[in-house]
């Protein structure tokens, strides 16, 4: 029968699963510039190492001179990060903004070719939807076939809003939609991760109770009277999220500069504000659905269901705690590291792409590739020359349209031409990236390669100098 052969199919494709590392990070940084100083809040000294990193910001400065400034350079936040992490061969794939939130997305480069579909969007919730300082930002993208969905969300404050925190998360779900047959809301997706400055607090229990219990390090004692572990309870769009065991130190509300709870005239009581949720899609549709469209839904639902079985996606919580040596907010650092472990629906990219013959700023250049898989390319394709160690998509060198300068080409072999104007004068380890339009990403990467300094720079006693990724040549009469 068919359910045999999906159980069969299922107990071969348990052998085949890998495993891979997400490091998250949720933290308000109340309008702070960053520390000086990340290393730990990204374990950067681990010896196991993440594939992924995903960090949510909230409360990122946005005041309107560094607002305008930030949309022309990267934010001081993203800007620290990519340098720490471009040097472990990590690059940002996405990130998107809403005012002070701020979400980013790193692999690491071998897994990039692989990660496809991606997607980003926000919705704002503060005054009635029209401002930004509360709401959510979302990144969406397939990891080899797997869909996955990360939502960073700063929610309502105040102790009474416990109700109107969940209304907002239900706005933000049903808002945000993407441009993907697979998965167009965020429910669709196999997984999805919910996280940021969820604002819940603990009610009822006073000030002298939750102080004890957190310098008895009795956090258990609090969480049922945690909002959000008791909206959890009522709610069916809570239900379907799990959350590892708080087993730490409320995160809200600190003096800067310490770790002294609020001294100040509020005194506001300690809370578990800043959270990390997950949720694997469920095997069943809802009953009430089943009966709507009992023929559709069953052809839906086996879809799925062989899809679940034939690639497994499993994932398991490693540490989920708060960083307190982190002072320049009022609230702490919150870190959820995962393994995920999954069968992957596919192991090939979709283009092969080499640099051909040798390459120098004195002769055009020729870059090719072959297609290894159908992909929906166009016009806008296009392959960008990095430097090895590079940072972030938009961290080219150089581009050319891959439509405009194609000079050669048959079904499986196409060639690229480069102008010698576009490549840098003094060389260095580069690598070819193809960009595909329609899907958003990177999806075949060269093997690094030599460009060699050019003979013509190097005869007229022209030194070359980096400024902002372009090369500048000048005279050695300059210095």
């Amino acid at each position: 029968s068919n359910l045999n052969q999906l159980c069969l199919l299922q107990t071969v494709c348990n052998f085949l699963f890998c495993a891979h590392r997400l490091h998250m990070v949720t933290w308000n940084v109340a309008t702070a510039d960053p520390p000086d100083d990340v290393t730990t809040l990204l374990h950067l000294n681990s010896p196991k190492s993440p594939d992924l990193y995903v960090i949510g910001l909230q409360e990122v400065y946005s005041g309107p001179l560094r607002f305008v400034s930030d949309a022309v350079f990267d934010d001081p936040w993203s800007y620290l990060l990519m340098s720490l992490l471009a040097p472990q061969k990590y690059i940002k794939v996405s990130s998107i903004r809403m005012q002070g939130l701020l979400l980013l997305f790193f692999s690491k480069l071998e897994h990039v070719p692989f990660i496809r579909d991606v997607q980003a969007t926000y919705t704002r919730t503060g005054l009635f939807g029209y401002w930004g300082n509360k709401g959510g930002v979302s990144i969406r993208l397939s990891f080899y076939g797997h869909t996955l969905c990360f939502l960073n969300c700063h929610l309502a404050a105040h102790m009474n809003y416990a109700s109107e925190r969940v209304d907002e998360f239900e706005y933000i779900m049903d808002m945000q939609s993407f441009d993907c047959k697979r998965a167009p809301a965020i429910v669709d997706h196999r997984l999805v991760f919910w996280f940021g400055d969820l604002n819940f607090r603990i009610q009822d229990h006073g000030m002298h109770f939750v102080r004890t219990c957190i310098d008895k390090q009795n956090y258990s004692l609090l969480w049922s009277k945690d909002q959000l572990i008791m909206m959890k309870q009522k709610e069916q769009v809570l239900q379907e999220f799990e959350e590892g065991p708080l087993d730490f130190q409320p995160t809200y509300k600190f003096d800067r500069s310490s770790d002294t709870y609020d001294t100040s005239a509020k005194k506001r009581k300690p809370a578990w504000t800043d959270r990390i949720l997950w949720r694997l899609r469920p095997k069943a549709l809802p009953p009430d659905e089943e009966n709507e469209n009992k023929v559709g839904l069953d052809a839906k639902k086996l879809k799925q269901l062989e899809e679940d079985m034939e690639y497994p996606l499993k994932i398991r919580q490693d540490v989920y705690t708060s960083m307190m040596e982190y002072s320049i907010s009022d609230h702490k650092p919150v870190i959820g590291i995962f393994t995920l472990e999954l069968r992957k629906m596919y192991e090939t990219p979709l283009v092969r792409l080499r640099a051909e013959g040798d390459w120098s700023a004195d002769i055009d250049a020729m870059v090719v590739y072959s297609p290894l898989q159908p992909f929906p390319s166009s016009t806008w394709d296009w392959i960008g020359l990095y430097k090895v160690g590079f940072s972030s998509v938009s961290d080219y060198i150089t581009y050319t349209w891959v439509k405009d300068d194609e000079v050669a080409f048959n079904e499986e072999v196409i060639q690229v031409y480069v102008s010698k104007e576009e490549i840098p004068v003094q060389g260095g380890d580069c690598v070819l990236c193809y960009y595909c339009n329609a899907l958003k990403c990177i999806i075949g990467i060269s093997e690094p390669f030599q460009v060699q300094a050019s003979k013509v720079a190097i005869e007229e006693g022209m030194l070359p100098e980096r400024i902002n990724g372009l090369d500048k040549a000048v005279s050695g009469d300059d210095f």
